[in-house]
C-alpha cells in the first residue's frame, strides 16, 4: 500500500533542529519547505493498486530523493548514503536526524513502477506545472532546440567479445543450447577468447570459429519453443554474428571481418540500444543522444527526448515541439534545416529561424546551387548562363547539351553529361527559411538567443551527468527527464521561486 508523510513533526526533525545549516535559496531548502506541494502523496496513488500490506516509503520522499540523486548524479547506493548522513538531504526529504533511510533497491522498484505507469515522466511534469503556474515563461515565445551526445554506461565491445559473450548468454538462458558442441572457445569462461593477435591467420581462425559456433547454435535451437528473453538473446546473437563479418571470397565456407561498417551497428551486447555517434566528423562518442527544447532567456528545459547516438537531430523535432503553443519562434542550427524538419515546423504552426545548410561547391570558386534560378511553379531551372531546363517528374533538371561549348562550364560542372540540378518537394521551404534567416531582426535574435541553449546543456551534463547511469533507452530516458526536472528546479530557486499559500510565483528579491 502507499505510504504517506505524517504532518506532526518528530522530536529530532532535521529541518527544525538544523534548518539554519541548509542554505537559503538552495534546492534542498526549497524541497524542505515545499516538498509536499510539489509532490503530493496523491500524485503516486495509481502506482499502488491495493490498500493492503506494509506502507511504502512516502511518494514525496522518494520523489525528493530521485530529484536530488539526478541533480548530484550519484548512484542509488550513494543517494541512500547521502540521505542517511547529509543534513541537507535529510531536511529536503523531511526526515529526522536519526532516520537511517531505506535500502537502495527501493529506488529501483519505484523507477520500475513509474516506467510501467501511464505517466512515467510525472516528476518532470510536476516541475513543468510549477513553471506554468509561476508565469516565468509568460510572453516568452522563443524555444531553442539542440542535442548532445551522452556516453554509454558500459564499455564498447569488439566483435570477438560480443560474439563470445552472447553465445555464453544464450547457453545460460536456453538449456538446450548448452548441449550444442562448440569448439572455438570455452564459453563457460568469462575471459576473452585467446589467440595470437599479431598473427592475421590466427585472428582469422578465431573469427571464423566464433561465427561458425554462433550460427550452429542458432540453427540448432531456432525452431524450439522459446520465451521472450530467449528469443531476444538468440536474435541479438544473430545480429552480432552477422553485422561485422562476411563470407571470405577466397576461402569457401569461411568467415572474415567485413571490409565495411554495418549500418546501425550494435556496439555492446550489454547495452544493445547504444550506438556510435558523431558530434563532429572527428569527435566520435558511443551512447545516446539527448535532445532538448529550451526557453533561451531563463534556460528552462521545456521538453526532452533521448535517442540512440546515431540518430539525426531532426528526428526528435515532433516530440520536442508537440506541446508548444502555435506561432512559437524556433531557434536551431543547421542540423534542423532539412526539408522534412522545416515541414514539421510548418505543420505545427511555428516560425523557424534555422541556420540554413551551407554546401560547398564541387569546383573551387564555381557556381553554387543558389546561383541557379529555380521556379517550382513553372517547373524550370535557369543556369547562370541563361539556359533553362525543365524539371522532370523525378525532380531532376538536366542541362545536357546546353553545357557543350558554354563559356561558364569550367566553373559549373565536370560531368561529361552536363550539369544536373535536383529539386525536391521541400525546395520552397528551404528557400523561405533562407530568406527569413537573412532578415536583420532574425539575425540579431539568432545570434543573441540561440547560443544560450548551450548554457542549459552544460547544466544538464555537468559532472558525472555526461554519462548515462543505466542500460537501455527507456531507463535512461526516464533518468534524463528527472535530471531536467532537477536542473529546472535549481534554476527556478535561483530565480526566486516561492509559494504564496495560493499559487507558485517568482520573488526575485
Amino acid at each position: 500500500m502507499q505510504g504517506v508523510e505524517r504532518f506532526d513533526r518528530e522530536l529530532l526533525d532535521t529541518m527544525g533542529l538544523c534548518g539554519g545549516l541548509v542554505p537559503v535559496g538552495s534546492v534542498y531548502r526549497f524541497l524542505a519547505e515545499h516538498r509536499l506541494r510539489l509532490f503530493p502523496d496523491g500524485m503516486f496513488a495509481d502506482l499502488f493498486g491495493s490498500g493492503r500490506g506494509r506502507p511504502s516509503v512516502p511518494g514525496s520522499v522518494i520523489a525528493t530523493v530521485l530529484v536530488l540523486q539526478a541533480l548530484e548524479a550519484v548512484s542509488d547506493r550513494e543517494a541512500v548514503e547521502r540521505l542517511r548522513c547529509d543534513i541537507a538531504w535529510k531536511a529536503a526529504a523531511g526526515l529526522s536526524l536519526v532516520d537511517e533511510g531505506f535500502h537502495p533497491t527501493v529506488l529501483t522498484r519505484w523507477r520500475a513502477r513509474l516506467r510501467a505507469s501511464k505517466k512515467p515522466e510525472r516528476i518532470f511534469d510536476a516541475v513543468r506545472e510549477v513553471v506554468a503556474e509561476s508565469g516565468v515563461l509568460a510572453g516568452k515565445d522563443r524555444r531553442a532546440l539542440d542535442s548532445t551526445i551522452l556516453d554509454d554506461a558500459v564499455a564498447t565491445q569488439d566483435t570477438v567479445t560480443m560474439i563470445s559473450s552472447q553465445i555464453r548468454r544464450c547457453r545460460r538462458l536456453i538449456p538446450e543450447a548448452a548441449d550444442v558442441v562448440l569448439v572455438a572457445h570455452d564459453y563457460e569462461s568469462k575471459t576473452k577468447p585467446s589467440c595470437d593477435w599479431s598473427d592475421p591467420e590466427s585472428r582469422s581462425e578465431l573469427i571464423n570459429g566464433l561465427v561458425t559456433d554462433g550460427l550452429k547454435l542458432i540453427e540448432t535451437v531456432k525452431d524450439m519453443k522459446l520465451d521472450s528473453d530467449q528469443v531476444e538473446a538468440l536474435g541479438l546473437l544473430g545480429v552480432v554474428c552477422g553485422q561485422d563479418v562476411e563470407q571470405d571470397p577466397d576461402r569457401e565456407g569461411r568467415w572474415r571481418i567485413a571490409r565495411r561498417v554495418a549500418k546501425d551497428r550494435t556496439i555492446s551486447v550489454v547495452d544493445p540500444e547504444a550506438r556510435h555517434g558523431h558530434k563532429t566528423r572527428s569527435a566520435k562518442r558511443d551512447g545516446y543522444k539527448a535532445h532538448v527544447a529550451v526557453e533561451p532567456e531563463t534556460g528552462l528545459v521545456t521538453t526532452t527526448d533521448l535517442t540512440a547516438a546515431n540518430t539525426t537531430d531532426a528526428g526528435s523535432i515532433a516530440d520536442l515541439i508537440a506541446e508548444e503553443p502555435p506561432e512559437t519562434v524556433i531557434l536551431a542550427d543547421s542540423a534542423y534545416a532539412s526539408g522534412p524538419a522545416l515541414k514539421t515546423f510548418e505543420e505545427a504552426g511555428h516560425t523557424p529561424i534555422v541556420k540554413p545548410i551551407v554546401r560547398k561547391t564541387r569546383i573551387e570558386g564555381g557556381y553554387h546551387r543558389d546561383d541557379f534560378t529555380i521556379d517550382t511553379g513553372a517547373r524550370t531551372v535557369t543556369c547562370p548562363a541563361g539556359h533553362t531546363a525543365s524539371i522532370r517528374p523525378g525532380g531532376t533538371a538536366r542541362f545536357a547539351k546546353r553545357c557543350n561549348g558554354c563559356p561558364l562550364r569550367a566553373r559549373c560542372t565536370t560531368a561529361k553529361a552536363g550539369r544536373t540540378v535536383t529539386v525536391d518537394e521541400h525546395h520552397d521551404r528551404r528557400e523561405a527559411n533562407k530568406t527569413r534567416f537573412k532578415e536583420p531582426g532574425n539575425q540579431t535574435t539568432y545570434r543573441t538567443r540561440r547560443p544560450l541553449v548551450e548554457r542549459t546543456i552544460a547544466w544538464l551534463t555537468r559532472g558525472k551527468a555526461r554519462r548515462v547511469p543505466y542500460r537501455g533507452l527507456t531507463r535512461n530516458k526516464q533518468w534524463l527527464t528527472t535530471r531536467a526536472a532537477a536542473v529546472n528546479l535549481q534554476r527556478l530557486t535561483n530565480l526566486g521561486l516561492t509559494h504564496t499559500n495560493t499559487r507558485w510565483t517568482l520573488n526575485p528579491a
